[in-house]
């Protein structure tokens, strides 16, 4: 297992990834709740959009590859794919 952890500049998310001989799998922690979150992918593209009070708040984050599946869950956002 290939593990990188990275930090956004400023308030972003902390994002962490781990490469597996058969996948990959990239994590960042929002500290948002599930409901107030929704995320797209787009190739090797993960568009994060965060609503709350006042204008929602749009980031993203790039992928090893195109992604398999994602989840949100206790204010992680999780994001998997094969190689």
């Amino acid at each position: 297992m290939n593990h990188q952890q990275t930090r956004s500049t400023g308030d972003g998310p902390l994002l962490r990834r781990f490469e597996y001989e058969d996948g990959w799998i990239v994590a960042a922690d929002l500290g948002a709740d599930a409901e107030d979150v929704s995320v797209d992918t787009v190739g090797e593209t993960a568009i994060v959009v965060i609503e709350g009070d006042g204008e929602p708040v749009e980031s993203e984050f790039e992928l090893p590859g195109d992604a398999d599946s994602v989840t949100v869950e206790n204010g992680v956002v999780t994001v998997e794919g094969q190689r």
